[in-house]
């Protein structure tokens, strides 16, 4: 049955190509079924589902919106909108990419770097400038490019806007480009017209039209629109024909809001450029300190200012950590090409780190936690009512178009393989007149013809409606009412959507055959993940914009809880009475929202951080940008539209959930090979800055600059294999414990230092101590030194004893070609000359793993040391709550915000 609105004859209509309507899901049997079938039939969608009012940042004065449709605006009129309101388009800000990358030899390692360099080349030591020039530009290329990768945000949510409209202006329909509309307009809607802004629907009698929001609300079904609702801009029409008056054009869309909370999402540091800042500043203060130490030494033995630049110069490249960031970015970096295999694509390296730490994940429903395709549940028939033929009635009432098949047709059709009977009787049944679903009656109508020759009346749609017409036609026995409309109350608190179905044979009386409930089922092992995901220490959070039951019983089913809220209980749009903390406890407390819209998935993520926790958002459509964004790890799901993609940090091609806790395990793994180089490489700088500034101040002498720079290269090369080590996951999420991994840091470098100092004395001898006579301190030195710390790194690596983890074989082959490289140095006296015997060699090698062992046993004792956690404060315990006052004050603020909006 066409739905469509004429204009006065007065208007000329000018043909044009419609825009493409959305391809769905093919299914061969469907189609072939539907061929047999061979019906013109229409099909409509079955429910009415409304969007929410306040979609607007800044309404329209009404006045504006009074058009007339058959006239539209006049081009004057138009000229005078567009200076007032603008180009229906984003507006945006851009960053100097030259600034922009400027902006990474910012920071305390990249200071002291860079102010090493200087040192460098007023010395003319070209070779470390040119090594400490190189490190810093590749920090800065790769940081960079990982953010050039990102893309831009705004960008992506411009290209859901519509391309084209149809527009009435002077009296005649126009195609014009999307920026062109202006607040008042008339748009002519047809199928497969995306929207370009923001309406109203006018003009259009009992026309109604079918428009999909997925783009907006993230759900599936499409909506029933009639005259007088709202629309909003990158919905698409499914059906029908309509006249739009326009509301709202570019940053005051629907869409447009999205953009702004994603813009505001978009400021701040990230967590982990705050964890290697934090430990950037806190060495640069300890190399400061250090270096005051060796002046003031110098000063007082009247040391020349050129040994003093250079004492400086090794103090600084020791000191601090110059491969540090290198060297975690190709840790991750491995990572994510890991990840990648496992169809996890990383937009943002320090992702990973952050999802390693995610303690609660707000998942959406559809699609992630659920099929994302309707289908059938047992159904309910009445006595004496076989339940193929209830299936064989509702298929009969069903749209015959494999062009646009509506979901619940779809999920009757491919039901059928249950019911062979019906299936194989389908076929032989001739429609004689079909109406699609009607909003007012709320049933779909189809009159067949038997194979007998019979004609049946067969009617599918809103159980208490279709109820209602066999009541009309005469009386149902009691113990029948009662019990389908219990079955209709069970099925409605169970989330369920619903559908009665009856039929009418020949002359006879109406008869009610039951109920067919229908939902988007879970996800065949999303309930196994969600138990893994528990035993993982994370907690899951359901936002979809659902109904609160159908929402309920997906939880239920998946094991969630059912503390499940509408989201407008969060009070946070202007009516809300709740205290702000109770409003955050409220969140805390929740397993889920439904009916939730962008602003409520963007503060429920904004509250949780606020309570101290890493919080994880999935999502996949232009609802979902500015909560991907602002979530520590947004993370976009299979098949996420363009603008949710570029809000995610990692975007996931393989559908559900288990893809994502498989992601959370792999990353908990990589962090793990993170923090195990960051406390090696804290110790070794600690190390070699107690060491050399002690020789310093005290001995007046320093171990040759060309060996020091060795030193740094070959802790950072050697320890590059990190990447590819295996490593265990944490059954917990995992942050940094900054306190206890300061203390074992402190620990391990004063017990090297010691090590070293050693090696350093017992050469004064009257017999050489442990060192032979025979060679020069400098290359014994050196190796001592490259020798405890290259193998450090196989004690930080391990949860347990040093010997309790096999690492790979990538870390083990580069720590023995690095130590086969310092042996070489030190025997044939590369770059500093003179030979070192053999013997001398050997007794530097079996003290270094002297010390290797008492270091290892150290680090044993101090990961699970009750006292040493409590000496350095290194439990890691969650932040507290800001004060109740403070989260009473800002939600007090935001809805006066919303007020005021609303107002002006």
């Amino acid at each position: 049955m066409s739905q469509q609105q004429s204009l006065d004859p007065a208007v000329n209509q000018p043909t044009h190509e419609k825009a493409p309507i959305a391809d769905e899901e093919a299914d061969d049997d469907i189609d072939a079924l539907i061929e047999e079938l061979q019906s013109d039939a229409g099909d409509a969608d079955f429910f009415e589902e409304e969007a929410a009012a306040g979609h607007s940042a800044k309404p329209v004065a009404e006045e504006l919106l009074q058009t007339d449709p058959r006239v539209g605006l006049t081009s004057e009129e138009v000229l005078k909108r567009r200076k007032k309101f603008g180009l229906n388009q984003m507006s945006e800000e851009r960053e100097n990419p030259f600034i922009k990358f400027m902006m990474f030899f910012v920071g305390p390692i990249q200071f002291v770097m860079e102010a090493a360099a200087v040192l460098a080349a007023g010395l003319e030591d070209w070779v470390d400038f040119g090594v400490i020039l190189g490190l810093l530009a590749l920090n800065a290329a790769v940081g960079f490019i990982q953010e050039f990768q990102a893309g831009s945000i705004v960008d992506e949510l411009k290209k859901t806007l519509a391309l084209g409209a149809v527009v009435i202006r002077d009296g005649h329909a126009v195609e014009i480009e999307a920026p062109e509309v202006v607040p008042g307009d008339i748009l002519k809607l047809e199928e497969g017209t995306i929207m370009p802004a923001d309406g109203r629907l006018c003009n259009t009698g009992e026309v109604y039209l079918q428009v999909d929001q997925s783009a907006i609300t993230g759900e599936s079904l499409a909506v029933d629109k009639r005259e007088g609702d709202s629309t909003y801009a990158s919905s698409t029409v499914k059906r029908g024909e309509a006249f739009m008056v326009v509301t709202a054009t570019g940053d005051n869309t629907f869409v447009g809001r999205a953009a702004a909370l994603v813009n505001k999402a978009s400021a701040g540091t990230g967590h982990f450029t705050e964890v290697l800042n934090g430990i950037g500043t806190t060495l640069l203060v300890l190399v400061i300190a250090t270096l005051l130490v060796v002046w003031t030494s110098a000063f007082y033995r009247s040391v020349k200012i050129v040994e003093i630049l250079r004492y400086t110069l090794a103090i600084t490249i020791v000191g601090v950590p110059v491969g540090l960031p290198a060297v975690v970015t190709t840790t991750m970096a491995v990572g994510a090409a890991f990840l990648a295999k496992k169809q996890a694509i990383v937009q943002k390296l320090s992702a990973i780190e952050s999802l390693a730490g995610v303690e609660i994940l707000c998942s959406d429903k559809t699609g992630t936690l659920t099929k994302n395709k309707l289908s059938l549940h047992e159904p309910y028939t009445v006595e004496g009512v076989d339940a193929d033929d209830l299936m064989l009635t509702a298929c009969l009432a069903a749209s015959r178009k494999t062009k646009g098949l509506d979901a619940i047709d779809k999920a009757f059709l491919k039901s059928l393989k249950g019911y062979p009977r019906a299936k194989n009787t389908l076929t032989k049944y001739k429609v004689i007149e079909f109406h699609p679903f009607d909003p007012v009656s709320k049933k779909v109508v189809a009159l067949v013809e038997s194979p007998t020759g019979e004609r049946i009346i067969c009617v599918k749609g809103a159980p208490l409606f279709v109820l209602k017409t066999v009541e009309e036609d005469h009386p149902i026995p009691e113990n029948i009412l009662n019990d389908y409309k219990n079955k209709v109350a069970e099925f409605a608190s169970r989330g369920f959507r619903s559908l009665g179905v009856a039929r009418k044979r020949g002359e006879g009386h109406w008869e009610i055959l039951g109920i067919m409930p229908c939902m988007d089922p879970p996800r065949h092992d999303t309930a196994r993940t969600v138990a893994e995901a528990q035993h993982l220490g994370l907690s899951i959070k359901m936002l979809t914009g659902d109904a609160v039951g159908i929402a309920r019983e997906t939880c239920r089913q998946l094991g969630l809880g059912t503390n499940i809220y509408d989201a407008e209980k969060l009070g946070l749009g202007g009516g809300g009475t709740m205290p702000g903390s109770e409003v955050y406890d409220f969140v805390e407390a929740a397993d889920g929202f439904a009916e939730v819209f962008p602003q409520h998935k963007y503060n429920a993520v904004e509250i949780l951080q606020q309570r101290g926790y890493l919080v994880a958002m999935t999502g996949d459509g232009v609802n979902d940008a500015p909560s991907l964004k602002k979530a520590d790890t947004g993370i976009a799901v299979e098949g996420a539209s363009d603008a949710a993609r570029s809000a995610a940090d990692i975007v996931f091609l393989a559908p559900g959930l288990s893809a994502i806790i498989d992601a959370i395990k792999t990353s908990r793994q990589i962090f793990h090979r993170m923090y195990s180089y960051v406390v090696y490489r804290i110790a070794l700088s600690l190390h070699l800055e107690i060491f050399l500034g002690l020789w310093i101040a005290i001995l007046n002498e320093s171990l040759n600059i060309e060996l020091v720079v060795f030193i740094a290269i070959f802790a950072d090369v050697a320890t590059l294999a990190i990447a590819y080590d295996n490593a265990p996951y944490s059954p917990k999420p995992v942050k940094w414990n900054l306190p206890k991994l300061w203390g074992m840091s402190i620990v391990l470098g004063i017990f090297l230092a010691i090590g070293t100092w050693i090696t350093l004395t017992t050469m004064f001898t009257k017999h050489g101590g442990i060192i032979q006579n025979f060679g020069r301190r400098d290359p014994i030195i050196f190796l001592q030194i490259s020798l405890t710390e290259n193998w450090l790194i196989f004690v930080t690596r391990a949860n347990g004893p040093f010997w309790s983890s096999i690492p790979s074989w990538e870390l083990s082959g580069a720590v023995f070609i690095v130590d086969v490289l310092a042996t070489c140095f030190t025997i044939w006296g590369w770059f500093i000359g003179g030979q070192t015997s053999i013997v001398t060699v050997v007794r530097v090698w079996i003290f270094s793993f002297g010390v290797f062992c008492v270091l290892g046993g150290l680090y044993y004792l101090m990961q699970d040391s009750v006292g040493f956690d409590r000496m350095v404060h290194g439990k890691s315990l969650k932040e507290k709550p800001p004060q109740r006052s403070i989260e009473d004050f800002v939600v007090a603020m935001q809805r006066v915000s919303t007020q005021h909006e609303k107002v002006v």
